[in-house]
């Protein structure tokens, strides 16, 4: 006999000693597995109003999972007791009342990829892992591959429905548009890059592209690519000198600081992904709209301008043109099976690395004293489209970087190499940015962190020696609005974990426990 009770016409709830409960309560990053009293299944708004209410008025700490990608344990806190799993919450479909696209926040991004293209030949520009849940993707700001043409996602919301505690601790389901008449704007706001998990729990989202006025679904969002050019280049590690390896990301790097700005070169995306030499081998992928301007001029230059002097021939070299949604994204979909333990850290960048910083990577990347072969730097190209945005219309603050960083740890199966690993990408991240306090700061060269890659060493005095706050690092001049938002939908800070907006009544500078 189990402790579950199931109504058919409402949520499931699940508690220890059901047999889903340890799937339910563990997700991508293993390092973190939950022990909440219950798993709250909802399947409509009213499951979560309902869930938010009880939980509130019991004085229960609750947190809300989508795909359950997070890089940390915010969903998976010692001190939650209810896990609100949204993951049922996955229609979508076409809202004529909105003239909008509506996306449940349960929703993976695999799925809206393929109903947006399949029904209307439409797509947004989000990321290349299928299985991401767009509840936290897109409040975190949302990016991918299509980014540089058409922006982040948040440009294309139009609305957000969330489920707020007011301060008397009820519970109610609000909808925020972007129409600078509607009194519940800034919620909106709010959910254009300030991060999952802090104002309420996001049940949908209505995706449109500013300027769309039309009934036909069809010219709603920006048009998916039927084919792409697609370029696989692998460099053996073997033959990889120090000076060929930091030629290669000083091109790379150079190359998206000459092509910022719109243009044709502004269709390309590529990623370079420079795993630890015990990988044998690290790779580039590189991808343009086949019927974008000048697509195969610009493959080829970028190309070219990349692999200049670099004196390394590739070990696999391919260029092809294949279908976007049947052949290039499931094969992109990085990484398609990441389930394990993990720590990684991010950066933006507003101009490529310095010599000494080229250095450090050289030095942690090819460390023979190093045993993982996933461990990692990812360097993905933005800039284009995203940087028309002001840095105060949405609360996505980074509109004039050239390149997002990932440091990885990698992927590993046992708690035995936790301290090996984190200390690892730990340190490699600080001598990166030794000069600014082994961070990112917003500075000429660097523009903080992405917040949906959250890392709570930002927020710890030991890792963070800059004297700027981890908040500034995420939100930058944006924090203080975002702060406000808080207070006005969140007074009782029900929503919160480890880096989460503080109400204004509270700026500490780096880590507090916030529930002391």
């Amino acid at each position: 006999m189990t402790d579950t009770t199931v109504d058919p016409t409402g949520p499931v709830v699940i508690t220890p000693g059901d047999p889903r409960y340890e799937n339910l309560v563990q997700g991508y990053n293993h390092r973190f597995v939950g022990r909440p009293d219950q798993v709250r299944l909802v399947t409509s708004t009213e499951d979560v109003v309902a869930a938010v209410d009880e939980a509130v008025a019991a004085g229960r700490r609750i947190a809300v999972r989508s795909g359950g990608h997070c890089f940390e344990d915010f969903t998976a806190s010692p001190d939650v007791q209810v896990l609100l799993d949204v993951s049922q919450l996955n229609r979508i479909s076409y809202d004529p009342g909105r003239r909008a696209i509506e996306v449940g926040s349960g929703a993976l991004l695999g799925d809206v990829y393929r109903t947006l293209f399949k029904r209307w030949g439409v797509t947004i520009p989000a990321g290349t892992c299928l299985d991401v849940g767009v509840g936290g993707h897109i409040a975190a700001g949302g990016y991918g591959p299509l980014s540089r043409r058409d922006g982040l996602v948040v440009d294309h919301l139009h609305a957000v429905e969330v489920v707020v505690v007011d301060e008397s601790g009820r519970a109610r389901a609000v909808v925020a548009t972007a129409d600078p008449e509607d009194p519940h704007r800034d919620l909106w706001w709010a959910h254009t890059g300030g991060g999952g998990g802090n104002f309420g729990v996001v049940t949908r989202y209505w995706l449109r592209t500013p300027g769309a006025d039309s009934a036909d679904p069809a010219e709603l969002l920006p048009r998916a690519p039927a084919r792409v050019w697609k370029r696989l280049v692998m460099w053996p590690w073997a033959e990889m000198t120090e000076q060929a390896l930091t030629t290669l990301l000083r091109n790379y790097c150079t190359w998206y600081e000459q092509n910022e700005a719109v243009s044709p070169a502004a269709g390309l995306w590529s990623n370079l992904i420079v795993t630890h030499r015990n990988s044998e081998a690290f790779g580039m992928v590189v991808v343009i709209d086949q019927e974008g301007p000048e697509a195969e001029k610009v493959l080829a230059e970028h190309y070219e301008s990349v692999t200049a002097g670099v004196g390394v021939e590739p070990s696999v070299h391919t260029v092809e043109v294949v279908p976007w949604l049947s052949s290039w994204l499931p094969s992109y979909s990085f990484p398609n099976d990441p389930k394990g333990r993990y720590k990684d850290k991010a950066a933006y960048l507003r101009k490529g690395f310095t010599d000494h910083q080229l250095a450090v990577i050289w030095r942690y990347l090819s460390d023979p004293a190093h045993s993982n072969p996933t461990s990692c730097l990812v360097v993905a190209g933005f800039g284009g489209k995203v940087n028309t945005v002001p840095s105060d219309a949405t609360a996505t603050a980074q509109r004039d970087s050239i390149l997002k960083v990932l440091y990885g740890g990698g992927v590993w199966q046992s708690a035995d190499q936790d301290e090996a690993c984190i200390a690892w990408v730990r340190e490699f991240y600080r001598e990166v940015h030794a000069g600014t306090g082994g961070v990112p700061v917003c500075d000429g060269r660097t523009d903080g962190a992405y917040i949906g890659y959250p890392d709570s060493d930002l927020a710890d005095p030991a890792w963070n020696t800059s004297g700027v706050p981890w908040s500034a690092l995420y939100y930058g001049a944006n924090y203080p609005r975002l702060q406000q938002v808080k207070h006005t939908y969140d007074a009782r800070n029900v929503f919160r974990h480890a880096l989460s907006i503080q109400p204004p009544y509270e700026q500490p500078d780096l880590l507090e426990d916030q529930d002391a």
